[in-house]
């Protein structure tokens, strides 16, 4: 879609012509499905309107804009010695640095507190490119989006360079000279006026050095925050057994998979190895069992549920009813029914997934989605144990976390203590919460009554900006540091390249506080390690963590894990009757906002909208019409008594009375790409609601946004691209997909035939497997450093990417 207007799409003739159609349909939009004159005349052109112009409207600073980090990574040859401290290289280590040939390092990223294991190729001391480290158990030798697109990072020019106090340059002797002082009175207060506001923390050393800080401070507060956190899967899991635990899934083990609002393939600290093991039993062999099934019912389209074999869309209010059905038909009679507003055609499609899943007790799994309150965690607990999937294919541990913790009372009780004027020093170690925290807890307006806030943040951010002291955060890549995998299994992160803007690192900072000045980050995990393995053979368990990439027997084990106490006290939540409901969700690209300086990620086509550069509120047809809404009209979303714009974006799939809104847009300060894309979800999102809510209401302002998609993009046209058939039709003839005719003949071209003699080479996807991550797409990117060209251009179809996910609906 470009800038162009539309007509609105006519959803009832749309119904009424699929009704008419038999057998198996595709297409990629209501346009192309309403056969729109502007659809036919854009799909007739053989080159996109103005494909063959260069509008002067991108200027020499606008492509600098867009280009920056780009051209930092293919031009940058050494911005920064290497740092003295040994690192290991992975599988094999020269005598010496060879010009031209590339060395592989084992380390680790962080999202959301957890590790994910990779491996970086080097050239002559230039990380370039990430791919996954198949010895890592959340790995497995996968990469997703975040982790091809974080070199990109690494060289951004729009990263903080300088530390700053109110603004002004001044070194980092300084900011030690100056907080010496008030550390002094902290102790003579043991703390009490001392907070520290971290993200999610499964890094042991970090943990050890929180914890020695509060036995400095006995009096000083840790609160750990994440705007994409999984409070209702620690609070479910100590609703059903008393206590904080972790859960973890052995997908490949499971012949029945009933998904209730979880996007497991795509997104979460154990998503590639679920991704993986998924693919493993989606291969047709000669019996029927051999390939699992997978049923979700989810509140907003996901590429797990593009990936199902049976869909069912709900409101988000209305998982919770699912799940609740699902139990009571298994034989959890003590579970309390809702009050329901299923269909009945929604609750015999509940009832079905019921009885499949008792058709194969132990070889099914049943996995909660993680925006979904902790009580659907909680029932979803006691379905897989009762359907003996727990020790099978669901498994328990203790936390992985140094430190769970609901993270929203713990933010609460922060901002209640700065409202009180309790806090006299106030630390951020990363994280945003100017931008990202609650609307209704006023962080801002709370953090300015802190006499002393600093701030150690990758980007001079919102969050700087109401600082006293900001300190440019070093990257994953130019530090040392540890974290855990969703399992337990521990990384010793190293780095790959000395910190090109002098960014210093969580533990350095934690280190001044702990009265340790001039300690490095290496000597400091180094020691840590060194206190728990003693000094016998110390040196080579060192060599071999770095080598391997991973610390062995750090793994948690597995425990039994039995309900406390009856379902019966699980209370229904209270059912939306006819509200229209507002979902909030990370984005697929950004995520939360981190990435929204990341030229790729930005320009990447999101999972089922295709949309690129914004973000948007996502409707159903049938709710867009029933509204008077068409496509990229600009609407205000009125939610609690809080208002902001978005554009409407129409997708099928998505729940009818339901609106998604991806938050991480919006951003003011972040960088040249990022800043001014999008608009800002955070300022509907409150603490009692952060997932999803009723109420909404929707006014039009009249005035319409544009949009950059890339759906209607290259299309196919009279071509058969999609080939459909069951497992049935597969074992009947496994050559069935073959036989249909290609269009245009083989024969039927400009060019004379050309023998071909020898071997030939291709690249081919396995539908049954691909979950339409993009990984590919942007590992692509990576690995040739493909421009961006920004949302203007993408309009016009001039989108560089070499690779591209197509998108059908049936």
């Amino acid at each position: 879609m470009n800038k162009d207007s539309k007509p609105p799409v006519d959803i009832a003739s749309l119904r009424a012509k699929l009704a008419a159609t038999k057998g198996q349909q595709y297409w990629r939009s209501l346009e192309e499905l309403a056969g729109t004159k502007e659809f036919d005349e854009m799909l007739h052109r053989e080159f996109p309107r103005q494909a063959s112009e260069w509008p002067s409207t991108l200027d020499r600073r606008s492509f600098l804009k867009l280009m920056a980090a780009s051209l930092a990574l293919a031009g940058l040859s050494s911005c920064g010695v290497q740092p003295e401290e040994k690192i290991v290289p992975y599988v094999r280590m020269p005598e010496g640095v060879v010009p031209g040939l590339p060395t592989m390092y084992a380390t680790a990223f962080v999202m959301g507190g957890y590790a994910t294991g990779v491996l970086v190729r080097s050239y002559e001391g230039r990380p370039t490119k990430v791919e996954g480290n198949p010895a890592h158990p959340a790995s497995l030798g996968a990469s997703d989006i975040f982790r091809q697109a974080s070199i990109l990072t690494l060289y951004d020019p729009d990263r903080s360079q300088v530390i700053t106090r109110r603004g002004l340059v001044t070194p980092w002797e300084r900011f030690v000279d100056e907080i010496r002082p008030v550390l002094d009175a902290q102790l003579a207060l043991q703390g009490s006026g001392l907070r520290i506001l971290t993200e999610t923390v499964t890094s042991p050393t970090l943990a050890s050095q929180c914890q020695a800080l509060l036995q400095r401070f006995p009096q000083a507060r840790w609160h750990q925050y994440d705007p994409a956190g999984s409070d209702a899967m620690r609070e479910g899991a100590r609703l059903a057994f008393g206590n904080y635990l972790d859960t973890y899934y052995r997908i490949d083990a499971a012949d029945v998979i009933f998904s209730l609002d979880s996007d497991f393939l795509c997104y979460g600290p154990a998503s590639l190895r679920y991704s993986r093991e998924f693919a493993s039993r989606r291969k047709p062999r000669q019996s029927e069992g051999s390939m699992n099934r997978l049923y979700v019912a989810e509140s907003s389209a996901t590429n797990t549920g593009a990936t199902a074999d049976h869909r069912l869309p709900l409101k988000p209010s209305q998982i919770e009813q699912a799940a609740r059905l699902l139990a009571r038909e298994i034989g959890l009679e003590a579970v309390q029914a809702s009050r329901m507003t299923l269909s009945d055609k929604q609750q015999r499609w509940v009832i079905a997934v019921a009885k499949d899943l008792q058709a194969h007790r132990g070889s099914s799994v049943v996995i909660p989605g993680e925006y979904q309150p902790a009580a659907v965690h909680a029932i979803v607990h006691a379905i897989n144990q009762a359907l003996g999937n727990a020790g099978r294919t669901v498994v328990y541990t203790d936390p992985v976390e140094a430190r769970p913790e609901n993270q929203l009372a713990s933010l609460n009780a922060l901002v209640s203590d700065m409202k009180a004027g309790i806090v006299d020093v106030l630390l951020m170690v990363g994280g945003n919460p100017v931008f990202d925290a609650p609307a209704d807890l006023e962080f801002t307006k709370a953090l300015n009554n802190v006499p002393l806030r600093i701030h150690l943040g990758l980007y001079d951010d919102e969050t700087s900006s109401q600082s006293h002291w900001h300190i440019p955060q070093a990257h994953p890549l130019e530090t040392w540091s540890d974290a855990r995998a969703f399992d337990g299994t521990v990384t010793i992160m190293q780095p790959l390249i000395a910190p090109l803007f002098n960014g210093i690192s969580a533990h350095e900072i934690l280190s001044v506080f702990l009265g340790q000045t001039g300690v490095s980050s290496h000597d400091i995990v180094r020691n840590f390690w060194r206190s728990k393995q003693g000094e016998s053979g110390f040196e080579d368990f060192w060599h071999d963590a770095l080598n391997n990439g991973i610390v062995p027997a750090t793994a948690a084990p597995a425990r039994n894990a039995l309900l406390a106490g009856s379902p019966a006290s699980w209370t229904p939540a209270e059912a939306q009757v006819e509200e229209m409901e507002i979902a909030f969700r990370p984005d697929p690209t950004i995520w939360d906002g981190r990435f929204a300086n990341n030229g790729w990620l930005q320009e990447l086509p999101k999972p089922l909208t295709k949309l690129t550069w914004d973000n948007a509120a996502i409707m159903a047809p049938a709710t867009a019409q029933r509204l008077g809404l068409a496509p990229a009209d600009l609407v205000g979303l009125n939610y609690k008594g809080r208002v902001q714009n978005f554009p409407v974006f129409i997708l099928p799939g998505q729940p009818d009375g339901s609106v998604t809104v991806h938050f991480g847009y919006g951003r003011t300060r972040t960088g040249k790409v990022g800043s001014g894309t999008g608009f800002d979800a955070y300022r509907l999102r409150t603490s009692d609601a952060p997932w999803f809510g009723g109420g909404l209401s929707i006014q039009k302002t009249g005035e319409r946004y544009p949009l950059s998609v890339t759906q209607e993009h290259h299309a196919m046209e009279g071509r058969a691209p999609v080939r459909y058939g069951t497992l049935a039709d597969y074992l009947k003839d496994p050559e069935f997909a073959r036989k249909e005719v290609e269009i245009p003949a083989r024969g039927e071209t400009l060019y004379p035939e050309f023998k071909y003699e020898g071997y030939a080479w291709g690249m081919s996807i396995d539908l049954n497997a691909c979950t339409g991550c993009s990984a590919c797409v942007v590992a692509c990117q990576s690995e040739n450093n493909v421009p961006i060209v920004g949302k203007e251009q993408v309009a016009n179809s001039r989108e560089m990417h070499w690779l591209r996910i197509d998108q059908y609906f049936s």
